[in-house]
């Protein structure tokens, strides 16, 4: 009986949750494109993020607001490895969400919210995984992994994930196999504050293209197919025909192991590379360069 008394009914649940999508969407907007349709929130005044994969245009883009108005926007930078993008909205946008530092629980409720064309979307589940600190594919580091449970359309990534408590914890992106995650909150700040002030974010390159192979016995290395002329390979003596065997001592599993070694911190440092070139044990010293933008 205290249980009845005390526990919020269905009805409760559900007019919560309706209030933390109304509240959290006036601060999502539709990010609109020649080829794209995706959602973005606004992070700064003037300024707007939204998901660098969706955002398939290189040129100006309209951001669609929550009140039906409609702002041009350009792009102030992106970054590949962590999904961010950044815009600069010309005119009057809608007030900067906030996000909560709050702590993420396995099993709790999770909402994806989104704008088509301007009217506020949304999607409910739980947060089915929460995880440490990870490095993706393309060697952004994302402080928290976190996926939800939920379906989610297309027109919603870039949107705003809530916790049960209407709190923005991150921005809502699709992952591997259509798996929706989190980018948190504390990774979107640190990514649109490099943005916003350099347009880009700093990854490591060694200037050479490289193709996995097997090692004899039962090795695995990366052979360097080409190398650009320009780069810190060539600097360092890399040879097209090289294979890279180890990483500062630490045997090569895969390419996009090296890949993902290539993290903004890793600019400017020395590596040495363990390799074999022609049959024969090369040891190289690199410097790790800056990736070209274009």
């Amino acid at each position: 009986m205290a249980d009845a008394m005390t526990s919020p009914s269905l009805e409760q649940l559900s007019a919560a949750m309706a209030d933390a999508v109304a509240a959290a969407s006036r601060s999502v907007v539709a990010v609109h494109g020649a080829r794209s349709r995706a959602s973005g929130f606004v992070w700064r005044d003037g300024l707007v993020v939204t998901s660098e994969e969706s955002l398939s245009d290189e040129g100006d883009v309209a951001v669609l607001l929550p009140e039906g108005g409609k702002l041009r926007a350009s792009i102030v930078g992106r970054d590949p490895a962590t999904d961010v993008a950044l815009l600069r909205v010309e005119g009057q946008a809608p007030s900067p969400i906030a996000f909560d530092a709050a702590p993420v629980r396995t099993g709790s409720i999770a909402l994806a919210v989104g704008s088509q064309a301007g009217t506020a979307i949304a999607a409910a589940g739980v947060v089915s995984l929460v995880g440490p600190a990870w490095r993706s594919l393309r060697g952004g580091d994302i402080d928290m992994r976190i996926e939800l449970g939920l379906v989610m359309r297309r027109s919603v990534e870039g949107g705003l994930a809530l916790d049960a408590g209407g709190h923005a914890i991150g921005m809502s992106v699709f992952g591997p196999r259509g798996r929706v995650l989190v980018i948190p909150g504390a990774t979107v700040e640190r990514v649109a504050a490099q943005l916003a002030a350099h347009g880009r974010v700093p990854r490591g390159y060694l200037g050479v293209a490289l193709q996995p192979v097997k090692v004899e016995p039962d090795g695995v290395g990366a052979m360097v197919m080409g190398v650009d002329r320009d780069g810190p390979g060539a600097a360092a003596g890399i040879r097209q025909g090289d294979v890279i065997l180890a990483w500062d001592g630490e045997p090569v599993r895969s390419v996009n192991m090296l890949l993902r070694a290539l993290g903004p911190a890793s600019v400017g440092t020395v590596v040495k590379l363990s390799l074999q070139r022609a049959g024969e044990p090369v040891e190289q010293m690199i410097t790790i360069g800056e990736r070209p933008t274009d």
